[in-house]
């Protein structure tokens, strides 16, 4: 089981009621309408994300504001990336265009190919699986622009927040963790055809090869799902080992002490505190590329070691 990312609440999904953050389907109108008035690409993109928190809208509007974003930020992955997802989740849209476009923008990105994957795998076309598997095999990175999108939320957030009937999300800490949870529900792509792909791989074959180094990406990816993810893969494609076993789990070990370690302090306990934080970690997250390197910032700022002690 693949935790979720370490900033979002986890439970925040499509449809989810959360009276203390969110004053319902009003409120959601009111808000996707104040952030497609400002017409900037990354309000249009909160919009269009937001705009499928309830359920209610047609996937259709959501993916027109989500094609509005991409066209004012031609040159933004991240924005695309967003594209991606609301197209993967819309009937009848063919999310590989949008894919082929991310890829164009970060070609470094073997992440990207995941859409494309998933079709050729729903469709059991095994020739087409290892094409792509080789393509992503070439990929230097693993990255949901997870940092980059929580934080352009925040900021589209918090710019119309004057302007909104209610005052719903009316502190930083409250919008950081409503985006950080949408952005969870929203934006995080499924893994599974990938860890399918590479299960039917044999010893040996270029399948096989190809998702070794997928899961070596995936372990500089920029989430601690991808991370984890890329540790997993790479178990079910080595030779089973004493050695590199302990390697992989001494990984995994750090990841999770990272995250438990960072815990305590993501939600400061006195009231005051709560906000500065929130624009503390929001900082760090437009400044840093990995949900990782976060973690390391709040450990080091609060004199906490980075790395679990050592096994004897």
């Amino acid at each position: 089981m693949l935790a979720a990312p370490f900033f979002g609440p986890g439970t925040l999904a499509r449809g989810a009621p959360l009276d203390e953050w969110d004053r319902g389907p009003a409120w959601q109108a009111a808000t996707v309408a104040a952030l497609a008035r400002r017409g900037d690409a990354n309000s249009l993109a909160t919009a269009a994300v937001l705009s499928l928190f309830h359920g209610d809208t047609e996937p259709a509007a959501a993916l027109e504001l989500a094609v509005r974003a991409s066209d004012a930020a031609a040159n933004d992955p991240a924005i695309g990336w967003i594209r991606v997802r609301i197209c993967a989740n819309t009937p009848g849209c063919d999310v590989r265009d949008a894919a082929t476009a991310v890829r164009w923008l970060d070609p470094e990105n073997a992440a990207a190919w995941l859409p494309t994957l998933a079709v050729a795998q729903r469709d059991k076309d095994g020739t087409e699986v290892d094409r792509v598997l080789a393509d992503m095999a070439q990929g230097e990175r693993f990255d949901f622009y997870w940092n980059r999108s929580v934080a352009l939320m925040f900021d589209a957030l918090k710019a119309v927040s004057r302007t909104l009937p209610t005052h719903a999300l009316g502190s930083d800490a409250a919008r950081l963790d409503f985006v950080a949870g949408l952005a969870t529900g929203e934006l995080l792509p499924p893994i599974r055809p990938l860890m399918d792909a590479c299960r039917d791989s044999s010893l040996g074959t270029e399948r096989r090869e190809s998702c070794l180094k997928i899961a070596k990406s995936m372990q500089q990816g920029d989430t601690i799902i991808a991370q984890i993810g890329g540790l997993d893969l790479e178990k079910r494609c080595v030779v089973p080992d004493g050695k590199e076993l302990r390697t992989l789990g001494d990984r995994r070990r750090t990841l999770e002490w990272r995250v438990a370690s960072a815990a305590p302090f993501a939600t400061p306990v006195l009231p005051w505190l709560k906000n500065a934080h929130a624009r503390w970690r929001v900082a760090h997250m437009r400044r840093l590329a990995r949900e990782d390197d976060v973690l390391i910032a709040i450990l080091r700022q609060q004199g906490t070691p980075i790395d679990p002690p050592e096994v004897k």
